[in-house]
């Protein structure tokens, strides 16, 4: 016992009550060379820096290694040239994002006064812009991370926020409050959940993974703007069975991929239009909704 606690106090170096040779004010030793060969005989040879690897180190003691105290660079907004041309081309991408996001607060005032068919109209102006932000950045070739981040914030205050306002506002006095409520907080928590993914998941060209907040939003606003002939506690039902589809892993095409499809296919929908709006838009859309799990079977079957 005697040697083995001499060994354990050698390696880790600690002082513990020797008064002979201790130097004020430093709580690390050398290693008495006394037992240096007796400890080699009976624990084999040890490596003096393996012992200072492990060696305990004063939380007072300063860093070993140097900070950096140099000044932090920034990173620009637009990579690329810096030309006058450009800048005026990334203004006025960033332009059309904020008329979004200005939109969608212009969309939560109405919404407040009672005004909740032209609040849905702004939502519908939010999707218009958001998504020729993005156009115009690609075709000027300005797009950047900043740009990207802007979109985000911009589709969370206007999609995330905005609808689910404008929506609980409609339904005022058609449903429950608290259901409504509840409902409309799902399509918060979820748009932002969506955004969140969308930044860091890979993206995948054709199809969405996951219902798009941008759509989420338009449909909800399409809703309140045509008012649909249904009870409140229906309309409630979709809103949150919308909001769990933005968080879902099923596939919903995008509308390039729509763009393709045939001819026959897109005249039905306008002819139905011409006959009831209404029925031909809900149709519409409990379509889109059904075809990603559909997607998502087919996807599992042939893999």
């Amino acid at each position: 016992m005697r040697r083995s606690s001499t060994f354990a106090r050698q390696v880790l170096l600690v002082r513990v009550g020797r008064r002979d040779g201790a130097v004020p004010g430093n709580d690390l030793v050398v290693p008495d060379h006394r037992y240096a060969d007796r400890q080699r005989r009976r624990y084999g040879r040890f490596d003096r820096n393996e012992v200072e690897a492990i060696m305990p180190v004063s939380p007072a003691l300063a860093p070993t290694s140097p900070v950096d105290d140099g000044p932090a660079m920034s990173i620009p907004l637009l990579p690329g040239e810096r030309t006058a041309a450009r800048r005026m081309k990334f203004a006025l991408v960033n332009a059309c994002t904020l008329s979004s996001l200005m939109l969608g607060m212009l969309a939560i005032f109405l919404a407040m006064q009672g005004e909740v068919r032209v609040a849905a109209l702004c939502l519908i102006a939010c999707v218009v812009f958001d998504g020729l932000d993005g156009a115009l950045a690609r075709k000027l070739g300005v797009a950047s991370p900043f740009g990207a981040q802007m979109d985000s914030l911009a589709d969370m205050c206007s999609f995330g926020l905005a609808a689910p306002v404008v929506v609980y506002a409609s339904l005022a006095g058609s449903a429950p409050a608290a259901a409504a409520a509840v409902a409309c907080a799902l399509v918060a928590a979820c748009a932002a959940i969506r955004l969140a993914r969308f930044n860091v998941s890979p993206k995948d060209g054709r199809f969405f993974c996951g219902v798009p907040t941008t759509m989420a939003a338009a449909v909800l606003a399409l809703t309140v703007a045509i008012g649909l002939p249904v009870s409140g506690l229906v309309l409630v039902a979709g809103v949150a069975l919308l909001a769990f589809a933005m968080v879902s892993s099923f596939p919903y095409a995008k509308l390039a991929r729509l763009l393709r499809l045939p001819p026959w296919l897109w005249l039905a929908p306008v002819v139905g239009a011409l006959v009831d709006i209404r029925l031909t838009f809900a149709l519409v859309v409990v379509g889109y909704l059904v075809s990603g799990p559909l997607l998502w079977l087919h996807q599992r079957r042939t893999a």
